[in-house]
């Protein structure tokens, strides 16, 4: 058990939460859910230990150990990746090489006999014999072959070494464990994986995650920060979402009804306050018209997006010919042979294990490099528009981003382009940011800002959810299903996939596989080989 008890945060001026009194016990997994900025990795770090409350205190059962998930992939580049993963038992390590010590000596003294044989006894009470084989088995689920488990991780690539993190995390059965951002560079079949282990872990959970998905199938309970108070629900992510939705409604028919109370005490009391006969009624309606107050509904800091991918192009007959495309990356060939047509309203996410392969596809599509053999034909008709994975390179002038805007809008009626950039969540002063020193999630709303203002009739999308919010990610989701044309993309959101796409290719060492089917069904098909 861990629990928060009056807990405030203040930077300066700035207070991110405030009275927080929160207690998570053991069989439960909390979702932290919040806008960007609310201060939801700094409060698994706060019960961390890592931030110091301003005021209140945080507690914990005595004896429990508590695992964090480490966010800087360089910090154990001079540890062996089987060694990294033990690290997150930090007494259990200390104790294996304390061992190792003792045992390289040349001579045994009495006093190292009597200290080996304490710290064997603490080894076996924590499980040292099965270490290496649980952390081995961690590796092995999250992808990470045998053959890299006595490397360093310097020599691993930087996804493979956030999956070590991960495993590290989740050594060692901790009592409790925080998650920030677990699914981010991980594959589907870990991602499954790790809800799995989730869903049968018996300890505390707490975990901040964008996937919707993720959040469905892995909490029993959310906590909500809005206005630096945290309020906690019972149920996964869509049953607070909907009661959430239920409830602002309920809060504003219950307003109106008041107000329409309001407005016939106030014609009553105006139409017969002068009147001797009804004078008493108006005095009694006037003092009941003082009680009655509106309920505050207090407006969420989320901010949801306006996004509409409206396209001014009909599509033709033919939209879009791939035969036989092949292409290498560094010596090895990504795409071998890949052939598909798109037809009519297809909606396909993009799949395989290889994300280069992926996106090198999507580049060849929209003409940025060549393949080394086979073709594309895009239809006569056909408008496409690309957002891809890395926009680095949109990013590099020294302009505002009005005037970047303004590079993909025919108008430049100021009070229009803000307008429009109001709607996509820069408003006031916002709108003269330089681009080039944008976070990650306003380089991407300025991105979908400029597909839309391109009125495409087919988007080619590469992992578009990177560095969105939620509010952002559910508002591209529902725009994505109303749009009336064709869409190929790649994503690791599972929700974004399985409300979206109509049909599935996926990438394989030679050609593909395509299915006309939802991402659901193609899963559980293949999960059933």
């Amino acid at each position: 058990m861990i629990q928060a008890s009056h807990v405030t945060l203040r930077f300066g001026k700035r207070t991110l939460f405030e009275d927080v009194n929160l207690k998570f016990t053991a069989g439960n997994c909390y979702g932290i859910i919040g806008a960007n900025g609310a201060g939801k990795s700094t409060f698994l770090r706060v019960l961390a230990g890592e931030i110091e409350t301003t005021s209140g205190e945080i507690t914990m059962t005595q004896g429990e150990r508590l695992a964090l998930l480490r966010q800087n992939h360089y910090e154990f580049d001079e540890v062996k990746v089987l060694d990294t993963v033990i690290m997150g038992n930090a007494r259990l390590y200390q104790i294996m090489k304390e061992k190792e010590e003792i045992y390289s000596k040349a001579e045994f003294s009495e006093e190292d006999g009597m200290r080996v044989a304490n710290l064997e006894a603490e080894f076996l009470d924590l499980n040292g014999w099965e270490a290496e084989s649980e952390a081995a088995n961690l590796l092995e689920n999250l992808g990470i072959k045998s053959e890299k488990h006595h490397l360093y991780m310097k020599e691993i690539p930087a996804k493979e070494k956030v999956k070590v993190l991960l495993a590290q995390a989740l050594f060692g059965n901790p009592d409790i464990l925080l998650l920030d951002e677990p699914t981010n560079n991980l594959d589907l079949e870990a991602i499954h994986w790790l809800e799995e282990f989730l869903i049968n872990f018996n300890n505390t959970v707490l975990v901040v995650s964008h996937d919707r998905h993720f959040l469905n199938q892995v909490c029993t309970h959310i906590v909500d920060i809005d206005y630096t108070k945290m309020k906690l629900y019972v149920g996964n992510y869509d049953f607070w979402y909907q009661s959430s939705q239920l409830l602002q409604k309920q809060m504003r028919e219950q307003n109106k009804k008041k107000e329409e109370k309001i407005k016939e005490l106030q014609n009553f009391i105006s139409r017969f306050s002068a009147n001797a006969s009804k004078s008493r009624q108006a005095t009694s309606r006037k003092k009941l018209l003082e009680k009655i107050t509106l309920e505050e509904i207090v407006p969420s800091s989320r901010k949801y997006p306006f996004i509409d991918f409206s396209n001014d192009t009909q599509t033709g007959k033919e939209i879009l010919e791939v035969k036989d495309i092949c292409y290498t990356v560094d010596g090895k060939k990504v795409l071998d042979h890949v052939s598909f047509i798109v037809q009519r309203h297809d909606k396909i996410a993009l799949l395989g294990n290889n994300d280069l392969a992926k996106t090198a596809l999507l580049r060849i599509l929209m003409g940025e490099i060549k393949p080394d053999k086979g073709f594309v034909r895009w239809g006569v008709t056909m408008k496409p528009s690309y957002i891809p994975q890395d926009n680095t390179a949109y990013f590099q002038d020294d302009c505002t981003i009005m005037e970047w805007i303004g590079k993909f809008y025919d108008i430049q009626d100021e009070t229009v382009l803000r307008g429009f950039l109001g709607r996509m969540l820069f408003s006031g002063e916002d709108v003269f940011k330089k681009v080039n020193v944008l976070s990650g999630g306003e380089k991407a709303r300025c991105m979908l800002s400029k597909t839309m203002l391109e009125s495409p009739n087919f988007l080619l999308l590469d992992e578009p959810t990177n560095h969105l919010d939620l509010e952002s990610i559910t508002a591209l989701n529902q725009a994505l299903q109303k749009f009336d044309g064709e869409i190929l993309f790649t994503s690791h959101d599972y929700e974004l996939n399985n409300t979206v796409a109509n049909r599935v290719i996926e990438i394989l060492d030679k050609g593909i596989k395509d299915r006309k089917t939802s991402y659901d069904t193609y899963i559980l098909e293949e999960k059933g080989k």
